[in-house]
């Protein structure tokens, strides 16, 4: 895909085609991607992205922290589901320690993670609508995601950079009035999701440009390694949240939108879908959420409440102690994955026994989704390269780390 020269060069095959230059600062590449292009008048001959504009080096910068410090640098990965991140983080240090974690703390995670899917799919529609010529789309997906927003704010502080989660539960009580708020989002969620089908799912100007572009088989979805919607728009029927449950999502019941087509129109209605899907399960963690502590009881790693220390001084020591020294995890290594809005994001953690971890290694959904791309678009319009990228909702911060 993506080679390891900074520079990538084409050479052009004949006469007649050209080399051509996307990006990286290219509106329709969603973020700094520099894709190399061979094109025979509008046809693409061939295509070779180039990444790695974005580079932060931020594997490296979590082995440098305490276990507890790494999870607002995991809001940075992909951006637009930070609690995602967090979330798969957190359950990668609590598989190594071994914690046990309350059930109000793992609905409240699903919940909230189900809350960041839409909202990564509502800026997910609305930027790959207005692509495509669709202004009116962003302005009402974004409408939304406010709202969203505004929740995350409300719980955590942060509108986008939450750092909600913790090692060991959830950093504090949702206040009050937060899930009454919640609550009335999914009531009229649903009716908007329509307004947005209504513009686009029937509109002959956007089924031209979408279906039958950019097709991809399940064999080659699978090969290479793509996840997520774009896998499940081509009929393969995985999704982690039902296959691997983790955070108590078997107790769930929603459905895996799958479509057969395997183009653009068959990956934005599995999208679509998932709105709805996400929503339904929204309601059954407000329906269904458990009484009780949101912590593991866990002295020396998770911070205890205040009420619980004899005194605030008490308090104070302690909680100065697990910030500055952090808190040892036994030795091993761990695999976790979660199922990310753009497909399977995993986090691979070896522990040397002390308080920091040895190595940190991320698998992104987007970093294996973009190896799809020359796939999709080889031999299609110059055009149908704007849909395809859309279609596949990537992430540069994600894929370049």
């Amino acid at each position: 895909m993506a080679h390891l020269n900074p520079t990538p060069v084409l050479e052009p095959g004949q006469d007649r085609t050209m080399i051509l230059n996307m990006g990286p600062q290219h509106p329709s590449t969603h973020g700094v991607l520099r894709v190399l292009l061979e094109i025979d008048g509008e046809t693409v001959v061939r295509m070779m992205p180039d990444i790695g504009f974005l580079h932060t080096g931020i594997e490296k910068t979590c082995e440098a922290k305490f276990y507890q410090q790494v999870v607002p640098l995991t809001d940075r990965i992909d951006y637009l589901c930070p609690l995602t991140n967090n979330l798969c983080y957190v359950l990668a240090v609590e598989k190594l320690l071994g914690l046990e974690i309350p059930p109000k703390a793992q609905w409240l995670r699903v919940l909230l993670n189900e809350l960041t899917r839409i909202n990564s799919h509502l800026v997910w529609l609305g930027t790959h609508a207005m692509d495509i010529g669709a202004l009116t789309v962003f302005l009402y997906c974004f409408r939304e995601r406010e709202e969203v927003l505004r929740m995350f704010e409300m719980v955590s502080g942060q509108r986008m950079m939450t750092s909600y989660f913790r090692v060991g539960g959830i950093a504090l009580e949702p206040p009050i009035g937060f899930f009454d708020r919640v609550r009335d989002f999914v009531g009229y969620f649903p009716e908007r999701i329509d307004q947005y089908e209504n513009l686009l799912t029937g509109n002959p100007i956007w089924t031209m440009r979408t279906k039958g572009v950019a097709r991809m088989t399940a064999e080659d979805a699978i090969a290479l390694g793509a996840t997520g919607p774009t896998l499940r728009g081509s009929g393969v029927d995985i999704d982690l949240r039902r296959d691997m449950p983790y955070s108590s999502y078997e107790k769930f019941q929603f459905k895996v939108p799958v479509s057969q087509e395997g183009d653009v129109f068959a990956r934005y209605m599995c999208r679509v879908q998932e709105l709805r899907e996400s929503t339904a399960i929204v309601r059954q963690a407000l329906d269904g959420m458990p009484e009780g502590p949101i912590k593991a009881d866990a002295p020396g790693i998770v911070l205890p409440d205040r009420e619980k220390m004899k005194t605030q001084m008490e308090s104070l020591i302690y909680h100065f102690k697990i910030i500055t020294e952090g808190f040892a995890v036994p030795p091993g290594e761990v695999y976790q994955a979660v199922e990310s809005p753009r497909g399977e994001m995993g986090y691979y953690i070896v522990s040397d026994g002390t308080a920091k971890p040895y190595r940190v290694h991320m698998r992104s959904a987007c970093f294996a989704n973009l190896q799809t791309l020359p796939k999709m678009c080889e031999g299609r319009l110059l055009a149908d390269v704007v849909a395809a990228i859309g279609s596949i909702d990537i992430v540069l911060g994600e894929i370049d780390r």
